[in-house]
């Protein structure tokens, strides 16, 4: 094993002229002409092309994202109809294995014209379980078998939301540990190959134990921050773990998370709790979305956690919901991030600096609910997904996926963050456009942000094929990526 690896050649940011790269014991060593390099280390031509600090995914399901592949993918259905032609067509070449439940994953049914209903699905599957989890997580059709097996067989519709959609989901997500660590292992060869050392894992309850299971097998391709939700914090407070503490035995690979907790549900199921009724709801006091965590409550799980040296990850859709966030970040003294802040109050947006509290955002959202927020949220999307806002307010940004909801891929959400599109629509919303060089910025850690690499830093690297800053959008989101590095290791490695 060689002792280092000098990069020749590399281009550290626009305009620059190319320089080489000393990696030591997984740091930057030293930067400039390199003549002279120590034996034992490799040297690398880079020829020029840029090399940059490696990207971040600040939100993510890293398990869910992982199983995915293997699912029915659901996002071609435009109807509830089309979905059920969906499962049958599966069915026909699966087989009706009424042990093995089909779980199917990513319908948005905002739009449709027709509703789903256990029905449909019972009518194609018969007595073979059918689970079909939305887009955003925050619901589950089921047909009949499916509500008998998993013990909801009392909802009429067939229609899960929030709390029972998410225990199914995780229900449906139980597979043997060689095989999730095997699905793990290749998503995490996939994120590298799109230039992303490190992750914030939001699964649920707790991701932290596997995560060192599988760095102690060799998994070794990802830094891992691990959130904790409620169900688990009080043996992770028992262990005295604090954010930020680095775990024992990972080669410094697996950090602790903050608290996550939901409050409110999301767009596409109309749950996202907001001041306003969504457009075309029925009378009931749903029709605002739902308030998941008393506010009081709220406030006193971020006090308990702060007090034991945790930080927070406060889930937020609607603008109601981040009114109440944003209070008990306030109140608890507490630090973190709301995660989503899809719809704010233009008051609120300045709140995010005054306290400190990041904007954990997914700007890839934007472009796969934008009719759906025209429609629901309409009058005021020009309150939503507001990046520039957020930055010029002095809020500190924070970029994500939260995969599987959409691809585990930084340079997606970049292009969406920078161009307000992906197709030839224009742009939504383009005045709240960022520019490539605080989207990049953006996906890197909160607490060490630069474009440019530094003597000193962990050598967590990309190496592209094309200039970042002068990209199409089209070419932004497909970005090639010819290496990626962690801790000085090659974690992805094409043209180099």
């Amino acid at each position: 094993m060689s002792a280092g690896v000098v990069l020749r050649e590399a281009r550290l940011s626009a305009g620059a002229m190319p320089q080489d790269v000393l990696i030591v014991d997984g740091r930057v060593a030293a930067i400039g002409d390199l003549r002279d390099v120590p034996n034992g280390i490799d040297e690398v031509r880079a020829g020029g092309r840029f090399v940059l600090p490696g990207l971040w995914d600040h939100h993510v399901h890293f398990d869910q994202w992982a199983q995915v592949r293997a699912r029915l993918d659901l996002s071609p259905a435009r109807s509830a109809a089309g979905a059920a032609r969906l499962v049958a067509q599966h069915l026909d070449h699966r087989g009706r294995d009424p042990a093995t439940p089909l779980v199917g994953y990513g319908f948005r049914d905002a739009l449709w014209p027709d509703v789903p209903h256990r029905g449909l699905l019972d009518d194609v599957a018969g007595d073979v379980p059918v689970v079909l989890i939305g887009a955003d997580l925050h619901s589950a059709w089921l047909n009949t078998a499916a509500l008998r097996r998993f013990g909801e067989d009392t909802e009429q519709t067939g229609l899960l939301r929030e709390e029972a959609a998410m225990r199914v989901a995780g229900e449906v997500a139980v597979v043997a540990q060689d095989t999730g660590d095997a699905l793990a292992a290749g998503a995490a060869h996939a994120a590298a190959g799109r230039g992303v050392v490190g992750i914030v894992d939001m699964e649920k309850p707790w991701p932290l134990p596997s995560w060192r299971r599988r760095i102690a097998a060799g998994q070794r391709s990802l830094r891992v921050v691990s959130s904790v939700w409620s169900e688990c914090v009080d043996m992770v407070i028992e262990q005295g773990m604090r954010t930020g503490d680095v775990v024992d035995d990972t080669s410094g690979l697996l950090t602790v998370g903050p608290l996550k907790v939901i409050t409110d549900g999301s767009l596409n199921t109309r749950t996202g709790y907001c001041h306003d009724p969504y457009e075309g709801a029925q009378d009931g006091a749903d029709r605002f979305g739902l308030s998941l965590v008393p506010e009081h409550d709220l406030v006193r799980r971020m006090q308990r956690a702060t007090n034991a040296g945790l930080s927070c990850a406060i889930h937020a859709i609607g603008d109601r919901a981040n009114s109440i966030a944003l209070r008990a970040f306030a109140e608890s003294g507490a630090r973190g991030s709301i995660e989503h802040a899809q719809l704010l109050d233009d008051a609120d947006v300045p709140r995010f600096a005054q306290l400190g509290v990041v904007a954990s955002v997914q700007p890839e959202h934007a472009m796969d609910d934008r009719d759906v927020a025209d429609r629901l949220w309409a009058g005021r999307t020009r309150r939503a997904f507001v990046l520039r806002s957020l930055l010029d307010a002095g809020a500190v940004l924070a970029l994500g996926s939260d995969a599987p909801v959409a691809p585990l891929d930084p340079w997606i959400a970049i292009a969406a963050a920078v161009h307000r599109t992906r197709d030839d629509r224009e742009p939504w919303h383009p005045e709240q456009e960022i520019t490539i060089e605080e989207a990049l910025l953006a996906s890197m850690p909160t607490t060490r942000r630069s474009l440019t690499i530094r003597v000193g830093h962990p050598a967590d690297l990309m190496v592209l094929d094309a200039d970042p800053f002068s990209a199409s959008p089209a070419d932004l989101r497909a970005m090639p990526v010819a290496a990626t590095m962690v801790a000085g290791h090659w974690t992805h490695r094409t043209a180099l």
